[in-house]
């Protein structure tokens, strides 16, 4: 139980820090953000837990892929945003088309070859 409680406190922790961040400095929050923190705890708890590194490399590849439509998101949400569109629209409309992305590459990706 307490690993399970380590593993959600840890991850919170991550969200916490990177809104305090933002606070005092939006470069240094964007690049907090960026950086594959949430892939490299999975990776490490896989690990921990005793999955073959076969299982941990085919995640790493898996998310290569799935990262390509989730820019969509970071493109058109300041785009909304900075022509005057109101927040949560514009975080609707963001995710939305982010969504709309993940449905048009998992089947290409999967008609290529790759395994998603």
């Amino acid at each position: 139980m307490w690993y399970y409680v380590l593993k959600i406190a840890l991850s919170a922790a991550m969200i916490v820090a990177v809104t305090e961040v933002a606070k005092r400095s939006s470069t240094f929050a964007a690049l907090t953000a960026s950086l594959p923190l949430t892939s490299i705890l999975a990776f490490v708890w896989l690990h921990l837990e005793g999955e073959p590194p076969q299982t941990i490399a085919k995640l790493a590849g898996q998310i290569l892929w799935l990262v390509l439509p989730s820019l969509v998101l970071f493109v058109a949400l300041p785009l909304l945003l900075r022509n005057g569109v109101e927040f949560w629209t514009s975080l609707l409309l963001a995710s939305a088309a982010t969504a709309g992305s993940y449905a048009g590459l998992l089947p290409l990706l999967r008609r290529v070859g790759v395994d998603v």
